[in-house]
């Protein structure tokens, strides 16, 4: 199993290439990429997009990704709901899988936390449901269901997928980087998760930088980590 950072649709697709990862040449169809979030492979269906979707599914793993801001979650949403590895998904195709919020996975032995969705600090320049949607924030539900199924695993997990981060982490990153992302109830929400849950590693997208962080948390964006745990 591996990790990797946004791909922006196709802008950032090229570090799944066999160049720059050639880990690709020893893997099958149960091996899995996990993109923590930013996937904007299911935008608008136009030929371009349907391409790079059928050359993500001809590659030897399976993909995963978790839905960060910038996708189109009408779309996304239209899938239908389907159960997989113990948590829900929407099946893309038989190569992609999108990972929905507040869910816990079990893939290879390893109980994997998701939950996607982050704020746009760019929604102004945005144009509603043309290059930005509502649904990039969690609804209560899903908030809740997320809680929910974390205290059925008794708030313990080996891996979290996010695309932000907790408000922690949001605040020490715009002082490092420079960020205009800030804290908001969602960042305040994954603290909150981040206080109570055991966990072994927790990956980010969303900030565009990689970056191993205290607490376990690594910001990812170009590399592609592999997960090799006993």
């Amino acid at each position: 199993m591996f990790v990797t950072g946004d791909l922006h649709g196709y802008e950032d697709i090229s570090k799944l290439n066999s160049k720059r990862f050639p880990a690709n040449k020893h893997l099958t169809k149960e091996d899995y990429v996990i993109v923590a979030g930013d996937f904007g492979l299911v935008w608008n269906h136009q030929q371009d997009e349907l391409y790079w979707r059928k050359w993500l599914a001809r590659k030897n793993f399976t993909t995963l990704f978790i839905d960060g801001n910038h996708e189109n979650f009408d779309l996304l949403n239209s899938y239908p709901v389907e159960q997989w590895n113990g948590g829900k998904i929407h099946k893309i195709n038989d190569s992609i899988l999108h990972l929905m919020r507040g869910q816990v996975f079990s893939i290879h032995g390893l109980k994997v936390f998701t939950f996607g969705g982050a704020q746009s600090h760019d929604k102004a320049y945005r144009k509603e449901n043309v290059n930005w949607w509502r649904g990039e924030m969690p609804t209560q539900e899903e908030y809740q269901e997320g809680l929910d199924n974390l205290a059925r695993h008794h708030w313990e997990v080996d891996l979290v997928i996010t695309h932000t981060c907790p408000t922690s982490t949001v605040t020490s990153l715009k002082e490092a980087l420079g960020t205009p992302v800030e804290a908001d109830e969602l960042s305040d929400y994954l603290e909150h998760i981040q206080q109570r849950l055991t966990y072994r590693s927790w990956f980010f997208g969303h900030f565009h930088h990689d970056l191993p962080l205290p607490q376990n948390l690594r910001l990812i964006y170009h590399d592609v980590e592999k997960i090799n745990w006993q």
